[in-house]
């Protein structure tokens, strides 16, 4: 690792998660020495968590809506963060990658972790409120194995419409 290199704390909160199906992309940066877990962490500031189309989870960058987020915490390499930009897609509009204020979880000691700012891949602007109201104003304080039922890996999905179709079409219909 060259001394020059910069690495960025990320916050994730759904499909990067241990035990979640992205998670194999987090093991393969840590593996590769690109990404370093760091431990449980939640949101300084309540932000909502929703699900959109395929139960994919989505942050909201809406300060003040929804209730404080749970996920981890991972510091990773400037080659880690090309990738993850990538499955984020960052430059196709469907999240983007902004800071967040975080608290460490220390077990035990709820409120009482070191504040960090990292970084969070939130729905894109374009379409986060219009994300929100379909999803009733009701958020999630983490994206679970309840939510995961319902989740449909990406190549399982339809292939002959973009993921931002798809999210304009889950938004346009009404909730169940």
């Amino acid at each position: 690792m060259a001394a020059e290199e910069k690495w960025t704390v990320i916050f994730t909160y759904g499909t990067l998660k241990r035990g979640f199906s992205n998670h194999v992309l987090m093991q393969d940066l840590i593996l590769a020495g690109n990404a370093i877990y760091l431990g449980h962490a939640i949101t300084v500031t309540p932000l909502p968590l929703v699900c959109g189309p395929y139960s994919v989870p989505f942050l909201l960058n809406l300060p003040g809506a929804g209730d404080k987020v749970r996920g981890e915490l991972y510091s990773v390499s400037p080659r880690a963060l090309i990738r993850l930009d990538e499955l984020e897609g960052t430059l196709r509009g469907h999240y983007e990658r902004l800071p967040i204020s975080i608290r460490e979880e220390v077990q035990g000691r709820e409120g009482e972790g070191e504040i960090v700012k990292a970084e969070a891949y939130y729905a894109h602007r374009s379409y986060a409120e219009q994300l929100w109201s379909r999803n009733g104003m009701k958020g999630l304080c983490c994206y679970s194995e309840k939510e995961v039922l319902d989740y449909v890996k990406r190549k399982d999905r339809p292939q002959d419409i973009t993921f931002l179709d798809q999210i304009r079409i889950f938004i346009a219909s009404s909730a169940n």
